[in-house]
């Protein structure tokens, strides 16, 4: 008997080349996010760890003040590249979940396909031994002029 063939398959082929892409483009955002927090992370503790000498002169004090508030901006541009970068890959990451989940609707269909096909070839093959099990004990035996109560059925 002839398999017939899931007509979706090209579609499920599709949609699980979605899902593979998706979820590249998902661990790829989470490194970036990683990178960026961790890019964060250094620029505020090299900050934390400043300290401005006890005695400056006037020119030198405005100058460390200026480089220590544009280090804090700096810090702080990359805290907010840190916390947009990990937006971006929850968002990211949930697109390949959407995709998962309409690849997963597929393959199910393509489960019950199979199982209905295996369960038609199932009731053929019992339906096949059931003509030949009783074909044969319908049969009386001539050959050998023995008694049809004691051919067994099987024979």
């Amino acid at each position: 008997m002839k398999r017939a063939k899931f007509r979706l398959q090209p579609v499920l082929e599709l949609r699980r080349s979605e899902e593979r892409a998706a979820a590249a483009a998902a661990a790829e955002a989470a490194n970036a996010a990683a990178d960026a927090d961790r890019r964060a992370t250094d620029y505020e503790t090299t900050l934390a760890a400043a300290v401005l000498p006890r005695s400056l002169p006037a020119g030198s004090f405005v100058a460390a003040m200026t480089l220590l508030r544009t280090a804090a901006t700096d810090a702080s541009d990359a805290r907010a590249l840190a916390t947009a970068s990990a937006e971006q890959s929850e968002l990211v990451r949930a697109q390949w979940t959407a995709a998962a989940q309409r690849t997963k609707g597929l393959e199910r269909l393509r489960e019950r396909h199979l199982a209905a096909l295996q369960h038609a070839e199932d009731v053929a093959e019992e339906r096949a031994v059931d003509d030949l099990v009783t074909g044969r004990a319908g049969r009386v035996p001539t050959a050998s002029g023995a008694d049809p109560e004691e051919v067994p059925w099987t024979a």
